[in-house]
């Protein structure tokens, strides 16, 4: 219970910062949202040019874009500062969070809470939404589970790439160019059907690293339809199972790097 009170008092000091000019704060929630409407509208224009992409319609092509964006929109506000772990390897700051009695990963989430991202976080479960209502969904026991979980699933998947790729630190101070290709690269990739990728990137990208079943195979399982690519119809519900594989990878490589770190002095 210390913890959670230590935790919930480092939440509060965020929000309070965060909030204490209003203005500021709302401006700067406008312009983190435009990253996630830009996403949207990339596939938007594109649809303008062509009916179908890669066998999709447009309002199946927006439930993937939407099921992606609502789960990197969550891992981004939960997870994404702590790409600013190289920031702090580099100023020395980790070595006063390690010596606190307190685990170090929820420490760097706290001590800078992107709360103007919130405003990505619900555009993206509205894009999300409005994408269900558009689509004929048969909606079943099975399915109406999967659409709750896929979304959090995406986060948890995410949020793990947010972690491997930010304790590329530990070794490698300037690494944050590379593990942008993954973090946002990723959620570039699946936002779109998987289909229309190459078969070597396909594979190695979408079943390879797990990114095609952040929203692609959902999305085939929630609209009933076969997968052109071949993967049978419960490919769909893997998604929270990859997303536990990657988490379980994350924290694999995040105990790694805190046992490799040796100080700013060292």
């Amino acid at each position: 219970m210390g913890e959670l009170r230590a935790f919930a008092a480092l939440g509060a000091a965020q929000w309070r910062s965060a909030t204490s000019y209003r203005a500021s704060f709302l401006v700067e929630m406008l312009g983190n949202a435009g990253a996630t409407v830009f996403d949207v509208l990339t596939v938007l224009v594109l649809f303008q040019a062509t009916p179908e992409v890669g066998g999709f319609r447009l309002r199946e092509a927006m439930l993937i874009v939407g099921l992606s964006a609502a789960g990197f929109a969550l891992a981004d506000l939960t997870v994404g500062n702590v790409d600013r772990l190289k920031t702090y390897v580099r100023a020395g700051t980790l070595d006063a969070v390690l010596v606190r009695p307190l685990p170090a990963l929820p420490q760097l989430l706290l001590m800078d809470l992107p709360l103007r991202k919130l405003l990505r976080v619900l555009f993206g479960f509205t894009v999300l939404g409005l994408a269900v209502a558009a689509n004929p969904i048969d909606w079943t026991p099975g399915r109406v589970l999967l659409m709750v979980i896929t979304p959090i699933a995406a986060a948890v998947f995410f949020g793990s790439i947010f972690v491997v790729s930010a304790s590329l630190a530990f070794w490698w101070v300037d690494s944050g160019e590379i593990g942008a290709a993954f973090t946002y690269g990723g959620r570039d990739f699946t936002s779109y059907p998987i289909s229309v990728y190459g078969s070597w990137f396909r594979n190695v990208f979408a079943y390879g690293l797990g990114f095609g079943f952040v929203a692609y195979q959902p999305a085939l399982a929630l609209l009933g339809r076969a997968d052109p690519l071949g993967l049978p119809a419960w490919a769909g519900f893997l998604s929270p199972l990859v997303a536990l594989a990657a988490a379980a990878l994350a924290a694999g490589v995040w105990r790694t790097g805190i046992r490799h770190y040796r100080s700013t002095g060292s």
